[in-house]
């Protein structure tokens, strides 16, 4: 199913309206609409707005993995966007932990939406090749290859790649979010 799909599901299931979502989120009722069939890309922030806004994490809308204890590097769920440059990677066997672990990998560049996100709990991070900056509030960090970095996650936050390389970096997320 796609995730414009179950977004419309669960909206119904809860009994909300597409004027509901859209105050809910500040996305407007014709984005909801596009997002819901599937007729427009749809960006890690608007996700994250309507995840919030539908009482799930963002895991919800993407298929889930074994359950195991051990996650092979050829079997990790991915999640990706189509206007985004992110690409995560769930590192811990199931959303069902105190703790989620992600590799994040993002290509140089923006993403094509100069929003930032925010969400309960605490972030953690290391970068393990080419460069990151962290925007936090209204500061921001560059992060190089063994840098990390500790932030509360309700404080608005977005990432940057300004490097001509992908950068990799691994984040300790509490409480699960994706």
């Amino acid at each position: 199913m796609e995730i414009g799909n179950k977004i419309r599901a669960l909206r119904q299931k809860k009994g909300l309206s597409i004027e509901q979502l859209s105050q809910a989120t500040e996305l407007s009722t014709g984005a909801i609409s596009q997002i819901e069939r599937n007729l427009v890309g749809l960006s890690v922030e608007s996700l994250w707005r309507i995840a919030q806004a539908l009482g799930v994490p963002i895991g919800y809308f993407f298929d889930e993995a074994g359950g195991g204890v051990v996650v092979r590097k050829n079997e990790r769920r991915k999640i990706s966007l189509p206007s985004s440059n992110l690409v995560y990677e769930l590192l811990s066997p199931d959303m069902n932990r105190q703790i989620e672990f992600l590799l994040v990998r993002l290509a140089p560049g923006e993403c094509t939406s100069q929003e930032k996100i925010r969400h309960a709990g605490e972030e953690c991070g290391l970068v393990l090749k080419g460069q990151l900056i962290v925007r936090w509030g209204d500061q921001s960090f560059e992060l190089e290859e063994g840098d990390s970095i500790y932030f509360a996650s309700n404080i608005p936050h977005r990432y940057i790649n300004p490097g001509q390389e992908e950068s990799v970096s691994v984040w300790a997320m509490t409480p699960p979010s994706f």
